[in-house]
């Protein structure tokens, strides 16, 4: 923020909702008046021309209707304006206005009114020249040194330069390697162009140069302005800067001197004529516009730099000489005299504030009051700091230490799921295998009590599960507005959803008085997708390679009545066995005891298990729930599938490696396949033509190489997304028997959960294995370590992908083994002091620190649970309903 501000002489705003930048303004007396006072010309990107020639009153006026000389509307966008002596046979100052496919040079002239009303100002066409590219910008100048007239050079979005000797055409010529077009210059001194290619380098280009190459194409053209392609052009000199430029200007001081200023996004440059560096400056802020002028000390220069902070900086070289404050952030400013008042600055903002101003200070005319004293009661003072801390306090304790605001008053969300699936499914021609596709609609509903401003909501499931929108914008203006948007749910692929609950996330911005703007809140609801909408009814199965068994403590349930819905046979056959077939082929089995309050669940995959598990457990809550009783418990008591979830997890990371290894030979093939490109090219370019020894074979082997490999790719990101979802369907079900088998409470399976499912999205930068095995092994050395000794021990800072699972298996099992020896998740500081370790009844023996880190992770999970001496490891469940009479 700068002590001072710039003087406000004359102000105003141009049009509304116009864009302005860097060649929009320009001052010169272009009307040929001759009495040394210059004029204002702004052009528009919306196609507006300005001429103003302000006379304020006093000092600080707004613009008066007198002080617009001109206003017109162009049918074109004006990119840049410019005055100078562009027409022939006049020595008089004509006006160049510059668009994207055109320029046209006016003359503008005044005449003396006869009333009140003043002088009359018009513009007339003098000529134009339609371009064959698309502008960028231009300048102009005495290019090889003729007088009296000035010559304009345009270079065009694709580096052209194109120079025009008045109302004619003269040549085009490509700068060599362009590829974005940069500021460009003129300096008469040494009768060269200087810009700053896309290479970050400022170069020169001389006049000779470029007049004299000839034209590579000599074919007859119907017009000149489309010779295009050159010689390659000589650069006279580059100096690379390392950073984009934003704008060049020469500053000529005799006919023996002249400097180069570069403004590049962070630095300020002076250079040589010649390309040599005479001083650099460091900027603190960002700029935005720069304008160097003589100074009146010799040798120096001072320079106007804009920036983004809305000041004005005055550098005398690299000497900051003042600094003042403006009411916006310039992208051009000039100076000129404006009635008799010389070194007037004259800014102009991107939205069209234009204003006059010049430096100085204003005297404070402010005198501070005199305070009256008065006696201080420290007592009252004491009681009232007393109150206040209480205040403080309460609020700490009920609140926290952030204080909550009421912000779910502000905005109340609900979403509700259709308990019929969609009798037309809104899946896009989707099948799984043979079955056809349901979805099911959910209905969101947005309710607010205040204004509410960017209301974004945004739903999310889990794949391979897709929604047919995820993206909805509301506008709230009103309170007490209602909005209810609806959409599908449906499966697209042929593996089962790792979880069936979706999310709605609601983002808005609360207005206040202090931020109009409005403070940025979120607020989401979930909710729960019904499993017909991936699972059909089944015929049971007898035979599986994977079992679980889960007891209860009320007596057993009909499977009927739990799932009603799927029922496929008679109800006396359903009422203790039913069966469940995803979309995409796999099944399980369901068998409910008769007497001994036991459900097994059954299927050929093991990550299959999870949601009917799952759902099981749910619905037998619901069902107690509703009969009163909350005194509902599950368990489990069969031993850990450990080496089933360690299967899963090397699938998954092998999955990675061929990942790894597939974008690696990728990237050496298509290194392969641009060689041969270059060699093929410059066989090709050789006027004595060569034997292509071959490489057009080569090329052709090495594109089907390329082609493959990214079908592979695409196909292992496939699977490897696949796999990520049977991993996650996998942990949960893991960390579900966890939780039963040593009755872990909520807190602490949440704990469990947000170290085995860190990540919504798998990438080959930060994987699963890496990111689990430094949350278990955090865990270890905290809350479920043995001795202050592991606490001790530093986890590494940076995650790494391992070389194989082998460490994260072991760490999965130590956890498991920590856990059965009484071993309890939190996470408060009093966690360093662990727990005694006291073996449960029927628990795990207990494995030597020593002995683990010798052992392999197969066979500390074999003899860790495998050897479970539960009372009902793994029960037979003999009074199941007997599967006799059931086809496989």
């Amino acid at each position: 923020m700068s002590l001072f501000k710039a003087r406000d002489w004359w102000s105003t705003v141009l049009g509304e909702k116009e864009e302005f930048d860097q060649g929009c303004l320009c001052l010169a007396d272009v009307d040929n008046s001759g009495n040394g006072q210059d004029k204002i010309i702004v052009g528009s990107y919306m196609g507006y021309l300005r001429i103003f020639n302000p006379h304020p009153v006093k000092t600080g006026d707004g613009a008066q209707a007198e002080d617009l000389l001109l206003e017109v509307q162009l049918r074109d966008p004006i990119l840049q304006v410019e005055v100078g002596q562009f027409v022939s046979g006049t020595e008089m100052l004509h006006l160049a206005v510059l668009h994207s496919r055109k320029l046209c040079v006016y003359s503008v002239s005044g005449t003396l009114g006869n009333v009140e009303h003043g002088n009359q100002y018009q513009i007339k066409l003098m000529y134009e020249h339609n371009l064959q590219r698309t502008a960028c910008n231009m300048t102009y100048g005495s290019f090889g040194g003729v007088k009296g007239r000035d010559l304009i050079c345009i270079q065009s979005m694709d580096g052209m330069l194109m120079v025009f000797e008045q109302e004619s055409y003269a040549f085009g010529r490509f700068l060599p390697g362009s590829l974005l077009p940069g500021p460009l210059a003129y300096s008469s001194r040494t009768d060269s162009f200087i810009t700053v290619s896309s290479c970050r380098q400022v170069e020169s280009y001389k006049y000779q140069v470029l007049a004299f190459a000839t034209d590579a194409d000599k074919r007859q053209e119907t017009e000149q302005q489309k010779l295009g392609s050159g010689k390659r052009l000589v650069v006279d000199w580059t100096l690379n800067i390392g950073e984009q430029a934003l704008d060049i200007c020469i500053m000529s001081f005799n006919q023996s001197a002249s400097s180069v200023f570069v403004l590049g996004e962070r630095n300020f440059f002076c250079l040589k004529d010649n390309g040599q560096i005479q001083f650099m400056k460091k900027l603190d802020c960002s700029p935005s516009c720069f304008l160097p002028y003589c100074s009146v000390s010799e040798g120096t220069v001072n320079t106007l730099i804009g920036n983004h902070n809305s000041l004005l900086h005055v550098y005398q070289d690299v000497t900051l000489k003042w600094a003042s404050q403006l009411p916006h952030v310039p992208v051009a400013v000039r100076v000129g005299s404006l009635r008799d008042l010389k070194g007037v600055i004259v800014t102009l903002s991107e939205d069209g504030h234009l204003q006059c101003s010049y430096l100085g200070t204003d005297p404070s005319l402010f005198q501070a009051p005199k305070v009256e004293s008065r006696e201080l009661n420290y007592d009252a003072l004491d009681a009232e700091l007393k109150e206040l801390q209480k205040i403080i306090k309460d609020v700490n304790k009920s609140q926290g230490v952030w204080p909550m605001t009421e912000r779910e008053d502000d905005l109340k969300i609900s979403a509700m799921v259709s308990p019929n699936l969609d009798s037309v499914s809104q899946a896009p021609d989707v099948e799984v295998g043979t079955d056809h596709v349901p979805s099911v609609t959910v209905k969101v509903t947005l309710q607010n009590r205040v204004a509410l401003q960017k209301t974004k909501l945004s739903v999310y499931v889990q794949p391979p599960l897709v929604l047919s929108r995820d993206q909805f914008t509301f506008e709230f203006t009103a309170p007490e507005m209602t909005r209810t948007v609806a959409f599908s749910v449906f499966l697209k692929g042929s593996y089962a959803p790792p979880e069936l609950e979706g999310n709605a996330v609601v983002s808005y911005a609360r207005p206040t008085d202090r931020s109009p703007e409005g403070i940025p809140r979120v607020i989401q609801c979930k909710f729960r997708l019904p499993l017909k909408l991936v699972c059909l009814p089944g015929q049971p199965s007898k035979i599986a390679s994977h079992k679980l068994t889960i007891d209860t403590n009320k007596p057993p349930v009909s499977l009927l009545s739990l799932f009603p819905g799927f029922a496929n046979q008679s109800e006396e056959e359903q009422v203790n066995v039913m069966g469940f077939r995803f979309l995409g082929g796999s099944q399980v089995t369901l068998l409910a005891s008769k007497t001994s309050q036991r459900y097994r669940i059954q299927s050929e995959q093991f990550e299959d298990l999870w949601l009917i598990t799952n759902e099981l457990i749910l619905r037998l809550r619901e069902y107690f729930e509703k009969q009163g009783s909350k005194d509902f418990a599950c368990s489990f008591s069969g031993s850990m599938p450990l080496q089933e979830y360690f299967a899963l997890i090397d699938h998954h990371f092998e999955l990675r490696k061929n990942g790894e290894k597939l974008e690696e030979l990728l990237s050496e093939r298509a290194v392969q396949f641009r060689a041969i490109q270059r060699r093929l090219l410059t066989r090709f370019k050789d006027k004595t033509p060569a034997p292509l020894q071959h490489l057009d074979t080569l090329l052709d082997g090495t594109h089907q190489q390329v082609m493959a490999l990214a079908d592979a790719v695409e196909e292992n990101q496939a699977s490897l997304l696949q796999a990520f979802s049977r991993l996650r369907s996998a942990t949960h079900l893991l960390l579900l028997l966890v939780g039963l088998w040593q009755k872990l409470s909520a807190d602490q399976v949440a704990i469990l959960e947000a170290a085995f499912l860190p990540l919504q999205h798998d990438t080959q930068e930060l994987g699963w294995e890496e990111t689990v095995d430094a949350a278990v092994s955090h865990l270890l050395k905290t809350c479920l370590s043995k001795s202050s000794k592991e606490q001790a021990l530093s986890l590494g800072s940076q995650l790494s992908k391992p070389r194989d699972t082998s460490r994260l298996k072991k760490h999965i099992t130590l956890l498991c083994d920590r856990l059965a020896k009484g071993g309890r998740l939190c996470l408060s500081t009093d966690a360093a002091a662990p727990p005694a370790m006291v073996m449960p009844a029927g628990g795990c023996a207990p494995i030597p620190e020593s002995d683990l880190e010798e052992r392999s992770p197969e066979q500390d999970s074999t003899e860790l649970f495998s050897g479970h001496k539960h009372p009902s490891a793994e029960p037979p469940v003999p009074e199941v309903a007997s599967l006799q009479g059931v086809s496989e």
